[in-house]
């Protein structure tokens, strides 16, 4: 495959020659043993010629290999790499004027590029990405603009960062854009080799020189990739002219992509696989996002004197001699986003202190309703979790917005389809949801907003139901769900501890969200009451000195206390609605009159006896005016409630025990890259179409495929399996 074929060779009758064989020649004296000078007509002349070859994967891969075998000597990875850059600074500084030959010569590149540098990343042994060799012989003099303390990469990167950065998208640029992205996505793809906890000896050429650009290169990149997802440009590939792609009659690079062929040597991936991602809506916006996620959850750990600032205090005395000589480096993408602001108010303004350094300002509006409308697709939600969890001026933003169910539909959509997701995907939602309930207003506003109808519910038709109450719904479903199927303990808790920062704002709970509420505490009381009969039993087979059997007493005991946990918390949902809402609650007193029989056998249990007084403090009330309420006929749901809504107003609270009003808050891990940075990188390879040696992947379990546990641990202040966790929701006292 290295050999060089005999093929019309430049000069002389070569002017006539077919561009196939031209084609062909160049492609296989790049990959062959003779190294050209990074000065030589050679880069001009593959960069500049159409690239239509019409090679089968196994060519491809020879092509690879050959290359990789003689790389050592002649260094062409590198030097095609230096060429991207020039192309790239060359296509920058003729932008403003008609697009040119350079876009060819620019596109060509960055794809000859990111073919052969995937194969030698995904081919690379024992983690040596030093056989990149990515620097040119010591004999060849060093180009200009590439002083002796700036490596091949990190001006491969500043070159592609300032293209994304200050060039517009337009039809135009629009596959030099998504190339470009495509190149990221292979350069960062070093991730894929190492292990899911960032260590000093990984090793990321390229993400580690995006990380160290100036910050206002990386403000532009920031900004520009937020924009492309935002704004979801697009063009259509069969209608787009391609014209300024050729020279004379000669076909253009962009007629690759229209050719039915679907093993083109030299086609953009992203063109043969449809983003599989629901929401999707645009290549260039999908592409985008991931880049930004990414270089923003990315973690450089380097070995200094710096204190680790994110180990929580029940680390190991162990794990503290493992990393007391670490740290993770400031990410300034993180930061970017972090500390954007909305172009439509300037925070210095009211609070007269600007932020140090240049900062990223974004249309929060545009963001808002793109986020909403693509929520459906997992990278939209992990950008959200980010901006609400790091960024306090979006969060603010997202709170004060009168239209939340733009973002809140979406979410509980997701939810209520929750089979067809990800296990990943509901906890990040769940958690978002957890995040914005632990604002009183948003509490309140979501019961005042009413939605006329919630087609995707299938079960119940629900009409002019209040956001509230069908988020009351969709939780509780979404508990039964993982109750039957997932049993996750983290999950359950999260969804009520989303429930219990609802209930004292509860207004005008509908009256099937009501009857949802008290038939979880049904459901959960059955799981709890099998468990006790499980426990029962298995204490008969310790008696008889059964070793299995005081095993499996242990393991359902510590089940019963979780389940006693999940059942006092949902008494401490229903006691926060009676005690501070009961008035404006109707439906939720019937509910409880009802089914008041659920609650009998847990009356004298010492967990709950507390909790229930006040449940039957309420029942004795309206049970006793409805006693006394003389009725026409037989009593019907009407009257009941009639009667409810009556005594409502003279209701006082007399004999209700006060109990602190539990207040769940969300904290992020103390390791979040080691559920980021695998989850991203499983979206990408889904959703990119971007095929990597599975044998080479070491961020994450491969075959078979497993489900990862989400690092995110919710927990009230108490403990799982008798030891103590780290808190990701606590109670705030």
């Amino acid at each position: 495959m290295g050999a060089v074929p005999s093929t019309p060779r430049w000069g002389g009758s070569s002017s006539a020659a077919r561009p196939l064989d031209t084609a062909e020649y160049l492609i296989s004296t790049f990959i062959g043993d003779e190294s050209f000078p990074i000065s030589s007509d050679f880069w001009h002349k593959l960069l500049e010629l159409p690239l239509n070859l019409q090679w089968p994967p196994h060519r491809v891969h020879d092509a690879c290999q050959a290359l990789a075998r003689n790389n050592y000597h002649t260094r062409h990875l590198a030097k095609i790499l230096i060429h991207m850059a020039w192309c790239l600074q060359e296509s920058i500084s003729t932008s403003s004027g008609a697009p040119s030959l350079v876009y060819v010569k620019a596109v060509n590149a960055v794809y000859i590029s990111s073919v052969f540098l995937k194969y030698f990343i995904e081919n690379e042994k024992g983690d040596k990405i030093e056989d990149l060799y990515l620097s040119l012989d010591e004999s060849e003099p060093i180009p200009t603009d590439i002083t002796k303390d700036l490596n091949i990469e990190e001006f491969v990167m500043r070159s592609v960062l300032s293209f994304i950065g200050s060039i517009d998208v337009s039809p135009d640029t629009y596959l030099l854009h998504l190339e470009l992205l495509n190149f990221m996505l292979i350069a960062m793809s070093t991730q894929l080799l190492s292990g899911p906890s960032p260590g000093p000896e990984d090793v990321n050429p390229f993400i580690d020189a995006a990380m160290s650009q100036e910050s206002s290169l990386v403000i532009l990149v920031v900004r520009k990739l937020l924009l492309s997802y935002i704004t979801g440009p697009s063009i259509s590939l069969n209608s787009a002219s391609y014209s300024i792609y050729s020279e004379g009659s000669q076909p253009g690079v962009l007629q690759r992509v229209s050719s039915a062929a679907a093993n083109l040597m030299l086609l953009p991936f992203n063109f043969l696989v449809s983003s599989s991602g629901e929401g999707s809506r645009s290549l260039l916006a999908d592409c985008s996002l991931h880049v930004l996620l990414i270089l923003s959850h990315y973690r450089k750990c380097v070995v200094g004197n710096e204190p680790i600032t994110d180990i929580s205090n029940d680390t190991t005395a162990s794990d503290s001699l493992l990393k007391g000589s670490t740290h993770f480096s400031d990410n300034p993408y993180c930061k970017a986003l972090e500390h954007a602001t909305d172009v439509e108010f300037d925070r210095v303004d009211t609070e007269g202190n600007a932020h140090a350094g240049p900062v990223l300002r974004i249309p929060f509006a545009s963001l808002f309703d793109a986020l909403g409308m693509y929520l459906a697709d997992e990278a939209a939600a992990l950008l959200l979790y980010s901006l609400l969890q790091g960024n306090a001026d979006f969060l603010e933003y997202v709170l004060v917005r009168t239209d939340l169910d733009t973002l809140l539909m979406p979410i509980l959509e997701a939810l209520y389809n929750a089979p067809k997701r990800s296990s990943n995907q509901i906890y990040m939602l769940l958690i978002i949801l957890l995040i914005l309930s632990q604002d009183s207003s948003f509490n309140a506003s979501i019961h005042k907003l009413i939605v006329p109808s919630v087609p995707w519910y299938k079960e119940r038709l629900l009409h002019q139901t209040s956001l509230g109450s069908l988020m009351v719904i969709t939780l509780i479903r979404t508990v039964q769900y993982n109750l039957s199927k997932l049993r996750d303990v983290y999950l359950h808790t999260t969804c009520l501890a989303t429930l219990a920062n609802m209930a004292p704002h509860v207004h005008r709970l509908s009256a099937y969200a009501s009857q949802r509420l008290v038939s979880l505490f049904d459901m959960l009381s059955r799981k709890y009451n099998k468990l006790a009969e499980m426990r029962d039993n298995q204490m008969q087979l310790v008696k008889g000195n059964s070793i299995e059997g005081n095993g499996l007493a242990d393991d359902t005991s510590t089940e019963m206390h979780i389940y006693t946990d999940f059942l006092r918390l949902v008494l401490e949902i229903l006691n926060a609605i009676l005690t501070y809402a009961l008035p404006r609650n109707p439906e939720v007193i019937y509910a409880i009159m009802h089914r008041q029989e659920v609650f009998q056998p847990f009356r004298n249990h010492p967990r709950f006896n507390e909790l229930l007084e006040n449940i039957y403090t309420v029942l004795d009330f309206f049970n006793s005016r409805m006693d006394a309420h003389n009725v026409d006929g037989e009593w019907s749901v009407e009257k009941v409630l009639q009667v409810i809504i009556i005594n409502c107003r003279s209701w006082r609270g007399e004999g209700m025990k006060m109990f602190t009003q539990l207040r769940f808050t969300y904290e992020q891990e103390s390791h979040p890259e080691e559920f980021f940075i695998p989850y991203l990188w499983q979206l990408v390879l889904s959703r990119c179409g971007l095929g990597f040696n599975p044998d080479a992947i070491n961020l994450f379990p491969v075959d078979p495929p497993s489900e990862k546990q989400s690092d995110y641990e919710v927990s009230s202040n108490g403990h799982v399996n008798g030891e103590s966790t780290k808190h990701a929701v606590f109670v705030e006292p």
